[in-house]
């Protein structure tokens, strides 16, 4: 009787291990969610040209994109850990500020440099000094967008006292804003930035003038999820550098150019102006491969500082990435 009830057990147990297991062949699924004020926009730029180019199902990945419903740049970490997703493109500060409130969220993956963001004014202002006294629309005011733009006021003698600022998330609203009239400036992305340049506005000034280089969106996941699914996370790696690589390739320029009007709305000669800017010499927008720089980690740090969000001792910038995948 023992024996067959140790038989019988056996079965069970094989019998629970073929239903959990996937079956042979069986793509490993990766959700990745994406903000809805960046979905639409430049800075997803890799992830959808990595969609668009089969770059993820070549490496046998099961993509899945996930929108939230609500909720801003802070959101994204907390979906994290309610299991809304498994990966999540997010920015840097808001990284760093998870992590040191006890999130194992970690970067394990580059998605943009450098970012130039430009202050784009009413036609009828001609200098960055004009705006005193003006509504000026600027992004979360704890994110590296306002911080550039601070800088950038500061370098033309003026203090963010002197502006009637108010906070609009993402890109295309700042520029609905600028076109009602309601905004004096505000600070655009690529490629509606060269739009609005094409439709008379003014670009005032870059952000690159006034800050130095830093990370501004990664890739993150949690360290408990990525070390459990740990070849999906390799693949994912690898998909996104293959992007990457496709961004730079000549052969591919059309590619390229159709998934940025895809993304933007903006014209084919916009979205070539948008690649021709950012192959500037000098300009490292984008990640070779989705290689994470400690030094522009370091930077995103320092700024965060030097703004009163975090401080002294700081962190240091090991803390928030998880290299392993990329190697």
């Amino acid at each position: 009787m023992q024996a067959r009830a140790r038989l019988a057990q056996t079965l069970l147990s094989i019998l629970a291990l073929l239903v959990a297991a996937p079956a042979a062949g069986e793509a490993p699924i990766v959700r990745y969610g994406q903000a809805p004020s960046a979905y639409k926009s430049i800075y997803s730029l890799p992830v959808a040209l990595a969609v668009r180019e089969g770059l993820f199902k070549r490496e046998g990945l099961d993509f899945r994109m996930v929108i939230p419903l609500a909720g801003g740049a802070d959101r994204m970490i907390a979906e994290l850990h309610d299991d809304g997703y498994d990966l999540a493109h997010v920015a840097t500060p808001f990284l760093v500020r998870a992590a040191l409130a006890g999130s194992d969220a970690v970067a394990i993956a580059a998605e943009f440099n450098d970012p130039i963001y430009s202050l784009v004014a009413q036609p009828d202002i001609a200098r960055i000094g004009d705006l005193k006294g003006k509504v000026v629309a600027l992004a979360d005011p704890g994110g590296s967008i306002t911080y550039s733009m601070r800088k950038l006021f500061a370098l033309h003698g003026l203090a963010e006292r002197d502006l009637q600022v108010k906070t609009i998330e993402g890109t295309p609203s700042r520029l609905n804003c600028l076109r009602r009239g309601e905004c004096a400036a505000v600070p655009l992305g690529q490629p509606q930035d060269l739009l609005a340049q094409s439709q008379g506005y003014r670009i005032l000034g870059r952000s690159n003038e006034a800050v130095p280089a830093y990370l501004y969106t990664v890739t993150a996941a949690r360290r408990s999820w990525a070390a459990a699914h740990e070849d999906a996370v390799v693949r994912y790696v690898r998909a996104l550098g293959a992007a990457f690589r496709v961004i730079r390739d000549p052969q591919k320029r059309g590619a390229v150019v159709a998934t940025i009007v895809e993304l933007t709305g903006v014209p084919p000669a916009i979205a070539e102006k948008t690649l021709d800017l950012y192959a500037e010499p000098g300009r490292r927008v984008l990640p070779q491969r989705g290689e994470i720089e400690l030094a522009g980690v370091a930077q995103v740090i320092a700024f965060m500082g030097e703004a009163g969000q975090l401080k002294a001792p700081l962190p240091a910038p090991e803390r928030f990435v998880d290299l392993r995948y990329l190697r």
